[in-house]
């Protein structure tokens, strides 16, 4: 009996699964490039719940996941195939349009621009550099990876990205228009309590504010911890 029928075919989890041609160091750094969602996913949104519990955060996190779920719609309903350098990368076995790597990269990067454009969040307006100079390059620079590495075609990712952008922009502006109302009631509510949910899309500068606020709590005597 040959090994083929000893044992079953094996499949790699695509999460983190990402090939490149062996001493292609620029396929290398794209490989870790085409890892930045699941980073901000899992370093980004995980730990924003666990130390910061911001709703505006929730609700961002909550979007994106809203928008991949679209995205497998989508690829399900349309059945696209990727390119034929997929056969090399093992992921044939899932369709290719539009590209949920660049849809979400795209989805963050709107959504991280309008917050920081509308001074919501830890960024104040006057750092709007770092959406330039850092959100906006992993955003075309993941768009890029997925061509490259050969999962996608051109039109794939170009798909993405546009989905991405509006709908980044269309949960942004559902958010902060129609659901912004009700986070004064979430936080008052049995979950905000227990969970330490709060809401500070009214404070104009939030690292400025816990600053000195932090420092003022420390001549408090009820803040401070007991011996």
């Amino acid at each position: 009996m040959s090994n083929s029928h000893a044992y079953p075919p094996l499949k790699a989890v695509t999460l983190t699964h990402v090939r490149y041609q062996r001493g292609d160091q620029w396929g290398h750094f794209l490989a870790w490039i085409s890892l930045v969602p699941v980073f901000i996913s899992l370093g980004g949104f995980v730990s924003h719940f666990i130390f910061r519990r911001e709703l505006q955060g929730m609700f961002f996190a909550l979007g994106m996941l809203i928008s991949q779920f679209i995205n497998e719609i989508i690829k399900t309903s349309v059945q696209q195939a990727r390119p034929e350098t997929c056969a090399l990368l093992e992921m044939c076995d899932s369709h290719g349009w539009p590209s949920s790597h660049a849809q979400y990269m795209f989805f963050f990067a709107v959504y991280f621009t309008l917050l920081t454009y509308y001074k919501i969040g830890i960024l104040a307006r006057k750092q709007f550099w770092v959406v330039g100079l850092l959100v906006w390059p992993l955003a075309i620079l993941t768009m890029y990876s997925r061509v490259y590495l050969g999962y996608h075609t051109v039109v794939q990712v170009f798909a993405g990205a546009a989905l991405g952008a509006v709908l980044g922009g269309g949960w942004f502006w559902v958010v902060n228009s129609l659901l912004r109302c009700y986070f004064p009631a979430i936080e008052e509510s049995a979950f905000g309590r227990f969970f330490y949910v709060k809401d500070t899309s009214h404070i104009p500068n939030v690292l400025k504010f816990e600053y000195e606020n932090s420092r003022a709590a420390r001549q408090h005597v009820s803040y401070k911890r007991s011996s």
